[in-house]
C-alpha cells in the first residue's frame, strides 16, 4: 500500500524540471513577498521620514532575522523531516512532525513578542543604536513587536505548506499579507501623516492577515491528516525537528549576530571617518534590504526542491535528488550574474529608490555596493547547498555549510579588517568571505553527490 501510494506521488514520477517550477515560483514569490515587508517600509520611510527613518529599520532589522530563525528553525525542519517520512510511506509520522512544528511556531512567536516588548531599550543599544536614530527604532520596533507571532507562523507555516503540496496557497498568503503592508504604507504615512508609526503598522496589519490566512489552510483546506491531538508537541517529533531546522535557524542567527557586529563597527569606525556616524548605518541598511531581494530568490530555489529532494532522498530515488541539485545549481548561478550586473552598473540608481541623501551618502553608498557585493554571482551557491543538506536529513553538513559564510569567514574578518584599513575594512570583508563560503560549500555537496549509490535516471 505504502509503495502504491509513493509511486502515485508527483514527486516520484513528474519531471524534474517541471516539479522545480511548480514548487520553486510560488516559493520564490512568497521569500520575496516577505522580504518585501522591509524593502516596502524602507522605500517608504525613507520617501517620508528620511534618513534616520532608514537608520532605525536597520537597527531593528536583528528582530526580523531572529523571529526568522526561529519560524525556519520549525518550518523548514518540519517539512524536511513531513517529506523524509512521507517518502518512506509513514504518513502518520509525517503528520504528527507537523503538528508538532506548528504548535511550536505559535508558542515561540508569543515569547519573542513578549521578549522584544519587555527589553525594547536594551536589545536597541545592542544592536547598535545612536541617539539620533534612537526616537525612531524605539516607535517602529516596538509597534511592530505586536505583528511577531503572526510573522513567524505565517514565515514557518508556509514551508509546511507547500510540504502539503499547496505551493500556490503559501504564496497567497505571503502575497496577500505584503499587498495590504503596500497599499497601508503609504496611506498611513504620507495621507495619515503618522511617520515611522505608520509604516509599522502597516506591516504588523499585513502580517496579521497572513497569519490567519495558514491558520485557515490548516483548519480547512490541509491534505495532511492533522488532529487536534498531533498540535500537542511532543518532544520526539521535536528533536526530529530542531535537528533538520537547524542549519536554516544557525544561518538567520549568524545573519543578526553580523548585521549587530556590523552596525557597531560602522558606528565606531563611521566617526573617524569622513561620513560619520548615520550616513554608513543608513547606507548599509538599504544595501542589506536590496541584497535581500537576490538571497530571497535563492533561498526559494532551495526550498522549491526541498519536497523534491527529501521525498526522493527518502524513496532512494538518487538520480532525481542529484538532477535536481544540478538544475538548482544552475539557476541560483544564473540569477546571481543578473544582480552582480545590477549591483555593479546602477548603485546610485538602486538606492535612490530609497530617499535621497547627501553626496556622501550617495558616494559610500555606490563604493559599499561595488565593493561588498563583489562576488554576487557566487553568493547564491551556499544557502542553496545548505538547504540541499537539510532536505535529505544531513543536518551536520547544513549547519557546516550555514556557518561558513556568516560566523567562519565574515565575523572575523568584519571585526580584523576595519583595524588596519578603516571603515573600508568591512567592504573588502564581504567579498573574500563570499568567494571562502562558495568553495566550501560547492565542495561538500560535489562530494556527497558522488557519494550516492542507486538509480541515475531522471524521468
Amino acid at each position: 500500500m505504502n509503495d502504491r501510494k509513493i509511486t502515485e506521488n508527483p514527486l516520484a514520477t513528474e519531471r524534474v524540471e517541471k516539479l522545480i517550477a511548480k514548487f520553486a515560483i510560488p516559493a520564490i514569490i512568497s521569500m520575496l513577498v516577505s522580504s518585501l515587508y522591509n524593502i516596502v517600509d524602507q522605500i517608504f520611510i525613507g520617501q517620508g521620514v528620511g534618513m534616520l527613518g532608514n537608520a532605525a529599520t536597520n537597527i531593528a532589522f536583528p528582530v526580523s532575522i531572529i523571529c526568522t530563525a526561529t519560524a525556519l528553525l520549525l518550518g523548514i525542519g518540519g517539512a524536511s523531516n513531513f517529506n523524509l517520512a512521507s517518502g518512506q510511506g509513514n504518513q502518520e509520522r509525517a503528520a504528527s512532525i507537523a503538528g508538532t512544528a506548528l504548535a511550536m511556531l505559535g508558542i515561540c512567536g508569543l515569547l519573542i513578542a513578549a521578549v522584544v516588548l519587555l527589553f525594547l531599550d536594551p536589545l536597541l543599544h545592542i544592536f547598535g543604536v545612536t541617539p539620533e536614530v534612537l526616537p525612531f527604532a524605539q516607535d517602529y520596533t516596538g509597534i511592530t513587536a505586536y505583528g511577531i507571532p503572526f510573522l513567524v507562523l505565517t514565515t514557518g507555516g508556509n514551508h509546511l505548506i507547500r510540504a502539503d503540496r499547496s505551493p500556490t496557497y503559501s504564496m497567497t498568503c505571503m502575497l496577500t499579507g505584503a499587498v495590504i503592508n503596500t497599499i497601508l504604507d503609504p496611506l498611513f504615512i504620507f495621507k495619515f501623516h503618522w511617520g515611522i508609526e505608520g509604516a509599522a503598522a502597516a506591516t504588523v496589519i499585513g502580517q496579521v492577515v497572513s497569519g490567519v490566512m495558514v491558520i485557515v489552510y490548516f483548519r480547512w483546506f490541509r491534505k495532511m491528516d492533522l488532529s487536534i491531538e498531533r498540535l500537542w508537541p511532543r518532544m520526539e517529533y521535536l528533536k526530529a525537528v530542531v535537528s533538520l531546522g537547524m542549519a536554516a535557524c544557525i544561518n538567520q542567527i549568524a545573519m543578526a549576530a553580523v548585521q549587530i557586529t556590523m552596525n557597531n563597527t560602522l558606528r565606531h569606525y563611521g566617526a573617524a571617518s569622513m561620513y560619520g556616524t548615520d550616513i554608513p548605518l543608513a547606507c548599509v541598511g538599504v544595501i542589506s534590504k536590496v541584497n535581500m531581494v537576490f538571497m530571497a530568490i535563492c533561498i526559494g530555489i532551495s526550498q522549491g526542491c526541498q519536497p523534491i529532494w527529501g521525498f526522493n532522498y527518502g524513496a532512494k530515488s538518487y538520480g532525481r535528488v542529484r538532477n535536481t541539485y544540478k538544475k538548482a545549481f544552475q539557476t541560483a548561478l544564473t540569477v546571481g550574474i543578473c544582480f552582480f550586473i545590477c549591483f555593479q552598473l546602477f548603485p546610485r540608481q538602486i538606492v535612490s529608490i530609497f530617499g535621497s541623501g547627501s553626496e556622501e551618502y550617495f558616494r559610500f553608498a555606490e563604493r559599499y555596493f561595488k565593493i561588498f557585493m563583489m562576488m554576487t554571482f557566487i553568493n547564491g551557491v551556499q544557502p542553496m547547498c545548505s538547504g540541499f543538506f537539510t532536505s535529505i536529513g544531513k543536518a551536520r553538513l547544513g549547519i557546516v555549510v550555514s556557518l561558513t559564510r556568516q560566523v567562519i569567514f565574515l565575523l572575523p574578518l568584519i571585526l580584523i579588517f576595519p583595524i588596519f584599513m578603516g571603515i573600508d575594512g568591512v567592504m573588502y570583508a564581504g567579498p573574500i568571505a563570499d568567494i571562502a563560503a562558495a568553495v566550501a560549500a560547492i565542495g561538500l555537496a560535489v562530494r556527497e553527490l558522488k557519494g550516492m549509490e542507486g538509480n541515475s535516471s531522471c524521468p
